[in-house]
This record gives structure tokens, sequence and C-alpha cells, in this order.
């Protein structure tokens, strides 16, 4: 992913009023982003920590998506798969994020979920930059997962903004 600017970043959100994105606290260390190594750009709100957020270059430019969850008291000998990145974690380290429909749709109510990683670091995961406590039954190549990723990642922001 290509760098984004802290503003390129605010004026992406299609799901979030002015206030919202005034209020979102970029990702911490923001400056040394490994931009290389993402194939979006996903953090959980330092001050709100129910709250993250995704942000994605599309053939039509950036969009930022917020996202919201609970907070899981789940026991830790239970699996999860991220849905994006299908990377197996524990059961607490896999989250289901909400995020509320653009538009009138939005403001009625609708929201769209899917299971992710709960530190939304799906990138790393598949590029073996983070470390994972559960063996992967994965088997390919980190280019394929990436490729899948952005497929899954862009029909959730399709849902988001239909």
């Amino acid at each position: 992913m290509e760098p984004l600017s802290a503003d390129e970043i605010r004026r992406s959100f299609v799901n979030s009023t002015k206030s919202q994105v005034k209020a979102i606290a970029l990702p911490s260390r923001f400056s040394e982003l490994p931009w290389e190594s993402l194939d979006f750009l996903g953090w959980r709100d330092a001050k709100a920590p129910n709250r993250g957020y995704l942000v994605v270059r599309r053939d039509g430019g950036v969009t930022g998506i917020a996202v919201s969850t609970q907070t899981s008291g789940a026991a830790r000998r239970f699996a999860g798969l991220c849905d994006l990145c299908n990377t197996a974690h524990h059961v607490s380290d896999v989250a289901l994020f909400a995020a509320r429909r653009a538009g009138s749709a939005g403001r009625e109510g609708n929201t769209v979920g899917m299971y992710m990683c709960a530190d939304l670091a799906c990138s790393l995961y598949i590029r073996g930059l983070r470390e994972l406590d559960l063996p992967q039954g994965e088997t390919a190549t980190p280019e394929v997962r990436a490729e899948r990723l952005t497929n899954r990642l862009e029909s959730f922001v399709r849902r988001v903004l239909s």
C-alpha cells in the first residue's frame, strides 16, 4: 500500500459524521507504519478500544470505514478464523466487527459485519511479519493470500457502500 497522509485518511471515511472523523485517533507511531507490507490500514482506537478503522486504496481513491466490536470474554482454548485473511487465532483474538452502512441506510441503523483479526493486522499475519499462536492450515503463498484478502475486503467495502 502506498503511504497516506493523516488528511487523506480522515477524508476517506464513508460511514462517519464529521465530528466522529475529527475524534479519530490515528495509529500509534503513524509515521513508522510499514506501508510496503500493508494491503490496507487497519487499527484499533487507543482512546476507544471497541472502535476500529479500515482504510483501503481502491480504484476510486481511498475508502475508510469505521467499525465497532464488543470485548470478548471468551476462553482462549477455542480457535477462531478471520474472514478477511483466513488466519486461525485463539477465539479471543478474532472479533466480530460491525460497520454502519454508508448513507441513508447507515443513518437508519443498518450495519454489516465480519469476523476479523482483533488487532486488524491481517496484512502482517499473511506475510509472517507478526507471530501467530496457532498452527495454520493455509499453504498458499503470501501473494495469493494477499490477493484473497484484497478481494474479501473489497466485498466488505461494497456491502458497506451499498
